[in-house]
Formats: C-alpha cells, structure tokens, sequence
C-alpha cells in the first residue's frame, strides 16, 4: 500500500523508512495540497496510474511549510526512495544542495532546471498551450474584455499570462486582457477566498472569461465566475468537470505525464532537460462532455489551426521567461 505521509514535524520524517521497499519512488507534492484539483493533482493521477499498471508501490508527502523541503528530501534520499520527483520550481534551490549527497539517486524536479548530475529538470511551454486558451476566450468572450488571475508572482506564471494574452490578441487585436496576481509568497496558492475576490472586479471591469492560474486559488476564481454567470478556463488538470457549462476549457499541463515516465524509469532515470512542448503533448486544451457546447465548431477549427502552426514552428510563441519581456500587455 502506498505510504501517504502528511509531514507534521520531525516524527512523521522519521517514520519514512517503514512499509516500503527501498527501491520505491517518491513523490513530494508543493504547497496546496495532493487535492488541489490542479498542478498537485495532476502529479497524484500520474504516479496512481504507474502504480495501477505496476503494482507497485511509492511513498508521497505532502509539503505544510517552506522550511520541510530539505528535510524531507534528505529523509526520502536516506530511506532509499530512488527516483525522488517534486513539484514545483521552489525546490530548485534545496535540490541543488542535497543532490550531490546523493549520487546514486536520481531526481526529478517539475517546472525548475536544476543543473546536476543525478537529477532531471522536465519544463513545459505553458505560453503554446496559454495561447490557445487565449484564442478561445477571445472568441468566447462577448464584451471584448477577458481576465487572467495568476498565483504568486513570479515568472513562471507571468509566462502562462504573456502566452494567454497573446493568444487574446491574435483572435482579437482590440480586446482587452485585465491581469491579477493573487500574491508574491507561497499562500498565494492556496487562497480561493481571494481567487473569488479577483474573479468579482475583474467581472466589474467587464471581463466574461478569466483564465486561471493559480493552484487551489483557481478553485475559487472558477467557482466565482460560474456564480457571477460568466466563463473561466480551468489549468494543468482538466478542470471542466468542476462547473460544467461554464468552464470553457482548460489548459492542461501534463504533469501526469512527467511522474508517471519517471517512475517508470526508475533508477535509470536520465538526468538533464526534459522540454515537454506541445508539439510532445506536453500541453494543450480540454475538450469534453462538459463544454462541448461552449466551444463552437469556429472556435474549434480555429485554435486547431493555430495548434498545428504552433507545433510546425509556424506560429512561435514568446516565452516569457526567455527575457522577462511580453510582446503583449
């Protein structure tokens, strides 16, 4: 049975070493929460699906503070937990200090490089797949106004919301995208009270869909558009199923994808760069039951369209992170 480990302090840490093979991976969710219904979760349902198709067995934890990081790397290095992947960039730091402890295990970090010999750093192009949400809301939207509610500001998610925008401004020049961010620390990830504040004023200042990229804040975005009557688009998960016919899309970051080949690779696990673009399926949009009605055939063909450009190298979208520069406001 897989170890689900919530680390409340010193004790629970130690217990690690217990009911597991030495050989099982590891898996250390980011602030937020296993549940998010977002980034976390994605990781959750990729490590679930190795382990329906395995057999096997993996520890997880989830992280209650800032200061637990290194700790609980070294515990899960020290345990035996080979490969170890995290969530999440703000462990790029801590992994460059405990790595080199342990040369013979291999790690992987989602959404940070981190350049050492034993661990995989998998990046995504959240700008491709922000872009043709942005197409989408665009085309959705009927007063030419559209949001965009990040988490903590840092460039990572100013390069979702440079992606979004120019996918607004591609389907609509003379559109307007108004822009929030929830907060410049950790909590702001796990605030829907204030996702939902955000969703509200943007709602006044006109906006009928706003994109959400915020981790477990996004909850509380896509709940305030559906009751103020108005579209959201969900993010890394598909998230339509939270409030069907008002969710347009989501912009679905495969997360799932990343753990579930690097428990798959195990031990063998090959250090370096992994890019997961859009072209690889790395990202992309969500297209079920639950908006098949949102999303017209126009719509569509459209972003299909612009999907197929972006993959052929026809269509480049900026990367924010590049130049800490958007072409786009």
């Amino acid at each position: 049975m897989t170890i689900m480990t919530k680390i409340l302090g010193a004790t629970a840490l130690l217990a690690l070493g217990a009911g597991a093979a030495a050989a099982d991976p590891a898996l250390i969710y980011d602030l937020g929460g296993k549940f998010d219904k977002s980034f976390n979760e994605a990781a959750y349902a990729g490590a679930e699906k190795w382990k329906k198709e395995t057999g096997g067995t993996y520890r997880e934890l989830e992280m209650q503070s800032e200061a637990q990081r290194e700790q609980a790397l070294r515990r899960l290095a020290e345990s035996g937990s080979n490969p170890i992947v995290m969530t999440g960039f703000a462990f790029g730091d801590v992994l460059n200090t405990v790595a080199p402890d342990y040369p013979d295990t291999k790690f992987a970090i989602i959404d940070m490089v981190t350049e050492q010999p034993n661990v995989q750093s998998v990046v995504f192009t959240e700008e491709q797949g922000s872009y043709l949400v942005g197409m989408m809301a665009a085309m959705a939207s009927k007063t030419g106004t559209v949001g965009f509610i990040g988490g903590m500001d840092i460039p990572l998610i100013r390069k979702f919301e440079c992606g979004y925008a120019q996918g607004v401004m591609a389907a609509k020049p003379d559109a307007i995208v108004i822009q929030n961010m929830t907060g410049t620390t950790p909590a702001a990830w796990n605030d829907p009270v204030k996702g939902g504040e955000l969703a509200r004023s943007q709602k006044s200042q006109g906006a009928d869909v706003i994109y959400a990229a915020a981790g477990g804040t996004g909850i509380g975005v896509l709940q305030a558009a559906a009751d103020e009557k108005i579209l959201s688009i969900g993010v890394d998960s598909n998230q339509n199923h939270l409030h069907p016919g008002a969710v347009l899309t989501s912009m679905v970051k495969r997360v799932d994808n990343a753990v579930y080949e690097a428990f798959k690779a195990g031990a063998d696990l090959k250090p370096g760069v992994q890019v997961m673009d859009l072209k690889a399926g790395g990202v992309g949009f969500a297209m079920d039951d639950n908006n098949k009605d949102l999303v017209t055939p126009e719509m569509k063909a459209a972003v299909d369209a612009a999907a197929a450009k972006i993959a052929s190298g026809e269509i480049k979208v900026h990367d924010y992170m590049a130049d800490n520069t958007c072409p786009v406001k």
